[in-house]
C-alpha cells in the first residue's frame, strides 16, 4: 500500500505514491480517469496534441562541466541554467500540493554500465510506462535506493517562453551536471524514454561503451548481429526473427565484453500490426499491463482496432521484454558477429545488399539515411531524403563523429563485417517500381548473417562505391543490381547523381569531425553544388 508522504522543500522531490506495482497503478489510473480498459486488459490512454516526440523543443542546459562535450546546434540546443532554474522553482511549487508518482529504476543490463533512475510523473499511466520501459530492480535494491539521474515528468505545467527561455508552452530540458530532465507540457511517453536515452548516450563514451539505436538479436550458433535503422526500415521486423533471440529492440550498448539492452521492455508501433506475421508484438496489445497510446478501441465493447489512425498514425505500445517469448532475460550477450545498416530508399538506386569498407561504415553510420515517403505527412508530395546522424540524431548529445570513431574501432578489433540492406523500392521510385519483396531481403539478411556471401565475388557500385555481391542464393541476380531492374537506366543514373549529391552535402555538417579517410567514403562526386531539383531533403530530425 502506498503511504502519503510530506513535502520536502522546493529543491527536492518527495512523491506521494512510491514505486507502486503495475495493478495498483492500474487501479489509480481509473479512478483519475487516465485511461480505459480495454476488452484484452491493455490501458489505454490519450496523449492529446502531442502523439509523436517534439524535438525543436528539447534543450540542454549550458554550464561549465559538459558545455564542451555537447555538440551544440538544432539537436542540441541550448538554454541557461538560469532560465532552467527559473522553470524548475516553478514547476516545485506547482506539484507541492498535487499527488504524484515515483518509479525507482534502473537502465542498463550491463552492471558495469548500469544507472539508477527514478522517475516522477503526474500520471498513473505514466508511472506503468516508466515500469515497462526501463528495468525493475530487485525488492531488496529499492531500500536506500539512490538515483544517479532523475527525470520529472509534468505534462499539465506548461513552460513560459517570455520568461523561461523555451519555445512553447513544451519543453524537454536535460541538465546533465545536475542528472535531471525535465518534461513538460507534453504527455507523450516517448520523451520519457528518449530523454533517458539522450543521457546515456553522454555518459557511456566516457566508460568505453558505445551506445547505440539498435536492436540485437543472436542465433543458435550464438552469433549476435546488430541493426541500425529509422523508422520504417524494418529494423523491427527483420530483428524479430523466430530463429533467433531477442536482445532487445531499440536501444542498446557495445562494451569492453560484449552488447547490452539498456531497457526491459518495448516501445513498438500498433498501427496495422497482424496477428500473422507480427504475432509477438500484436499479442502483447491483448495483455494486462501494456500502455496503449492513442489506439482507437469501441466504446462499448472496448475492442481495439489497431487498423485506425483516428488519432493518430504513430500509435504505440509500451511493456516489459518478457511479454515477448523468444527475448534473452539477461539483456547481455557477446560482441557482435555482423552489423547491419538499414535503410528504406524511396528512389530506387541503393543496392539492396552491399558491404561497406570500415570507412564506409563510418560514413554511412553518420549519414543515417532512408527515405520519407509521399503521404506520409501534411506537404510531403514526393520522397524526401531523410538524414539522422548514428540513425538516431536527436538523441545525440556528442558530435556524431565520435560515435562513429568509437564504431570503427570495434568493428577493427572485433573484425565485423558491417552490411548496407536496402527494404526500399527497386526497379525504379516510390510510385513506379515495387518495393523490395521481403522474401528476397530475409534471405540476402540470412545469408550475409550465416557467413554464405564471405567467398563470392563482389563489384564496386560505380557512384557509391559499396560492394554488391554478384550472388545471392536464392535471389536472383538482376536484383542484386538496381540499375538493371529500371526500364530506363539513363534515368537511373540521373537519380544517382542526384542522391548522391544529397548525401554529400548533408555530410557537410559533420565533414570537421572526421577523418579525410571517412570524408573519402562517401558517394562519388566532384563537388557540391546547389541542392538537386528531383529529391527533395526532410530537414527535421528523424528517429
Amino acid at each position: 500500500m502506498a503511504t502519503t508522504q510530506l513535502r520536502s522543500p522546493a529543491s527536492t522531490i518527495e512523491a506521494t505514491y512510491r514505486n507502486l506495482s503495475t495493478a495498483e497503478l492500474y487501479e489509480h489510473a481509473i479512478r483519475n480517469a487516465e485511461g480505459i480498459v480495454s476488452a484484452h486488459g491493455s490501458l489505454v490512454v490519450r496523449t492529446g496534441k502531442h502523439t509523436g516526440r517534439s524535438p525543436q523543443d528539447k534543450f540542454v542546459v549550458r554550464e561549465r562541466s559538459s558545455a564542451g562535450k555537447v555538440w551544440w546546434g538544432p539537436v542540441n540546443q541550448p538554454i541557461s541554467e538560469e532560465h532552467y532554474d527559473r522553470l524548475r522553482a516553478r514547476l516545485m511549487k506547482y506539484i507541492a500540493d498535487r499527488p504524484i508518482y515515483s518509479q525507482d529504476l534502473y537502465i542498463g543490463a550491463h552492471p558495469d554500465h548500469r544507472r539508477s533512475l527514478r522517475v516522477t510523473t503526474e500520471t498513473a499511466w505514466a508511472s506503468i510506462f516508466a515500469r515497462n520501459l526501463f528495468r525493475v530492480p530487485p525488492t531488496d535494491d529499492l531500500a536506500g535506493f539512490a538515483p544517479n539521474f532523475r527525470i520529472i515528468d509534468i505534462p499539465s505545467f506548461k513552460a513560459d517562453p517570455d520568461t523561461e527561455g523555451t519555445r512553447s508552452a513544451t519543453a524537454i530540458l536535460v541538465h546533465l551536471k545536475r542528472m535531471e530532465i525535465i518534461i513538460v507540457g507534453t504527455e507523450y511517453a516517448g520523451e520519457i524514454k528518449k530523454s533517458a536515452f539522450t543521457v546515456m548516450n553522454y555518459l557511456l563514451p566516457d566508460e568505453g561503451a558505445l551506445p547505440m539505436h539498435s536492436s540485437v538479436n543472436v542465433g543458435r550458433d550464438d552469433d549476435p548481429a546488430l541493426f541500425f535503422g529509422l523508422s520504417g526500415t524494418g529494423k523491427t521486423t527483420l530483428s524479430a526473427d523466430p530463429e533467433r533471440s531477442l536482445i532487445g529492440d531499440d536501444e542498446h550498448g557495445w562494451g569492453p565484453d560484449g552488447l547490452f539492452n539498456f531497457e526491459g521492455g518495448c516501445y513498438a508501433k500498433t498501427i496495422h500490426l497482424s496477428p500473422m506475421y507480427e504475432p509477438d508484438i500484436f499479442a502483447t496489445t491483448r495483455r494486462f499491463g501494456t500502455i496503449l497510446e492513442n489506439v482507437d478501441l469501441d466504446a462499448v465493447t472496448r475492442e481495439l482496432d489497431l487498423d485506425s489512425d483516428r488519432y493518430t498514425e504513430n500509435t504505440r505500445g509500451a511493456y516489459p521484454l518478457e511479454f515477448i517469448g523468444n527475448a534473452d532475460p539477461t539483456g547481455m550477450t557477446t560482441h557482435p558477429k555482423n552489423v547491419v545498416f538499414l535503410t528504406a530508399d524511396a528512389f530506387g538506386i541503393l543496392p539492396p545488399i552491399s558491404r561497406l569498407t570500415r570507412e564506409q561504415a563510418q560514413y554511412h553510420f553518420i549519414s543515417g539515411y532512408t527515405a520519407k515517403l509521399a503521404g506520409t505527412e501534411i506537404g510531403v508530395t514526393e520522397p524526401r531524403a531523410t538524414f539522422s546522424a548514428g540513425f538516431g540524431a536527436p538523441f545525440l548529445p556528442r558530435h556524431p563523429g565520435e560515435y562513429a570513431s568509437m564504431l570503427a574501432e570495434r568493428l577493427e578489433e572485433h573484425d565485423v563485417p558491417v552490411w548496407l540492406v536496402n527494404t526500399g523500392w527497386t526497379g525504379g521510385p516510390y510510385g513506379t517500381g515495387e518495393r523490395m519483396r521481403i522474401d528476397h531481403t530475409r534471405t540476402m539478411v540470412r545469408a550475409a548473417l550465416s557467413g554464405a556471401l564471405d567467398d563470392v565475388e563482389y563489384e564496386d557500385d560505380p557512384i557509391f562505391g559499396v560492394a554488391v555481391p554478384t550472388t545471392v542464393p536464392g535471389v536472383p541476380s538482376d536484383v542484386l543490381r538496381p540499375r538493371s531492374t529500371w526500364a530506363d537506366p539513363a534515368a537511373y543514373d540521373e537519380k544517382a547523381r542526384e542522391l548522391a549529391h544529397m548525401f554529400a552535402e548533408n555530410f557537410e555538417d559533420y565533414a570537421d569531425g572526421v577523418s579525410e579517410e571517412v570524408r573519402a567514403a562517401g558517394p562519388r562526386v566532384e563537388t557540391v553544388t546547389d541542392r538537386p531539383k528531383g529529391i527533395k531533403r526532410d530537414e527535421a530530425p528523424t528517429d
